[in-house]
Order: C-alpha cells, then structure tokens, then sequence
C-alpha cells in the first residue's frame, strides 16, 4: 500500500553511531573531493545512474535504491553521510519516506524534485529535509549543495554559554534540554538553536541566521527559517502555537528569551 512500511528490525548501525562517526567520514580532501557515503534513493534508472557517475567522480561512495522500501532496507544496512531523495517514487509518497527516515537518521537529507513550489519547499523541511534542489540541476550545483551540507553536519557549533533560561545545549551529544525535556537534534537544528542560545535575549536578524545556519547562498530562503523555528518551538514551548520564549520580531528577525517574553528585559538588536 503507497505510503506504507512493513515493520523491520533495528538499524545494524546504530550501536556504532553511539560511539560517534569515523572522523574521516563526510570530509573533503585538498582537492575538494568529497570523500562521504551517499545513499540515493530515485526511481528513474537514467537519472539515477547519471547522478552516481558524477558523485563517484567527486570521490563519493554511492548506495542507491529505486523505491521507498529499498531506501529503508539501504538505511537499515548502513548509515550514509548523506541522503539524496527523490520525492516521486513508485511504492510511497516522498514526504512520507522523508519523515521515515528522518526518524532513523540524523544524516543530512537533500530533496531532489520537479516540484518547485513553495509548498514542495515547505512540506519536504517539516518532514525533515535539510535542503531542496529543483531538477533540472547541474553536477556543479548538486555538489555545491552536498559540500554545504556536509560542512554543516560535520562541524560543531561553538556555544558559549550553556543555555538561555529553561533551554540549554549539549552540542557534543546534539541534544536540547528545555524543562527537563531532551531532545535530539539534526545538524541543522542544533546550529541554529547554537545561534540563539550565544545570543540570548537579543533579536538576531534573519540574513544573520540564515547566513550562519545555511550559508552566504541563503538570505533569501527565508521559508528555510520559518519551517525550522516552527521546529525548534515545539522542543521550546510550553505551546508552540502560542510561543512565549523564541519570538519572532516581524521584518526583523527572531529572538531567543530567558524568561516568557513581557518577563524578560527589554531585547537589544543584535546584527553580528
């Protein structure tokens, strides 16, 4: 049935990711190789194998499944550094298998698509994408993408300052700790909660976000934001709907409180 998994065991991984990444995986030699596993997940054999050939060249190794239950299946066998995924495949809607292996992985996923709507956008980063490209797309972008997304997930952010109020970081173990509820963070999330927590109390501005969560290609891509700090209010919030710490300061940006917002001091405009 579309949209659906049969249940299977546990990840053979996931003992070996509790005692950390081997440190060489997810880098870039001199020459700006990537030298990272990648799993590809696309239904269309063409594309797929076109995809691989210049992944191969830039010094990839590449697994790659044609449906949503050979993703699982790749997934389960051996974690990658990075997940492309298609979002049309044969056997499960794409935003599904997203979310799916979003629980299981926190290595980074890029969304390949022909959907290049606002609403794509939108859907693929609340189901736990990392980032989007919109076929059709060249080799260059698509490792331009991949070097960005790797660079992210395998440098930590410097926090420091433990936490803002109720929240605190532990960036070692990509865990946020808020009124004694700990949760576990993608790469992504962990750097952009990093900036909040090292400017708290402040407004920090949304091309200063975006510059140091994303990259200098970002400000723009504000809807990247507002999808993540919907994210992080649900880990924050007494009432994510209602949100009284992680506040946003319309044509501004956002700000991180130590107390409900009206408790707290009045905040300074930080554009570091």
């Amino acid at each position: 049935m579309r949209g659906a998994f049969r249940d299977a065991p546990g990840p053979r991984w996931r003992t070996d990711r509790r005692r950390g990444r081997d440190p060489g995986r997810g880098a870039m030699n001199l020459d700006g190789d990537l030298l990272a596993s990648v799993l590809i997940v696309e239904d269309e054999a063409k594309y797929r194998r076109l995809i691989i050939a210049n992944l191969r060249m830039a010094g990839c190794t590449v697994r790659e499944a044609a449906s949503g239950h050979e993703a699982v299946q790749a997934l389960y066998e051996h974690e990658p550094d990075v997940i492309l995924l298609d979002l049309r495949l044969p056997d499960v809607d794409g935003i599904v298998l997203c979310q799916r292996l979003r629980s299981l992985t926190q290595a980074p996923i890029l969304v390949l698509t022909a959907l290049d709507t606002e609403q794509a956008l939108v859907e693929s980063l609340e189901a736990g994408a990392d980032d989007y490209i919109s076929k059709p797309f060249s080799p260059t972008e698509l490792l331009a993408r991949l070097r960005a997304l790797l660079r992210r997930g395998r440098s930590q952010p410097e926090v420091d300052r433990p936490g803002c109020g109720d929240v605190r970081l532990d960036p070692k173990g990509r865990r946020l700790i808020a009124r004694d509820r700990v949760t576990h963070l993608t790469p992504t999330e962990l750097r952009l909660a990093a900036v909040f927590v090292a400017h708290c109390g402040k407004v920090v501005t949304h091309e200063y976000l975006l510059t140091r969560v994303w990259g200098a290609g970002y400000t723009e891509e504000r809807e990247y934001l507002r999808v993540y700090i919907r994210r992080l209010r649900q880990y924050i919030e007494p009432d994510p709907k209602r949100p009284v710490y992680l506040i946003s300061h319309l044509g501004v940006g956002y700000a991180l409180y130590p107390q409900p917002h009206g408790q707290a001091a009045a905040p300074s405009l930080d554009r570091s």
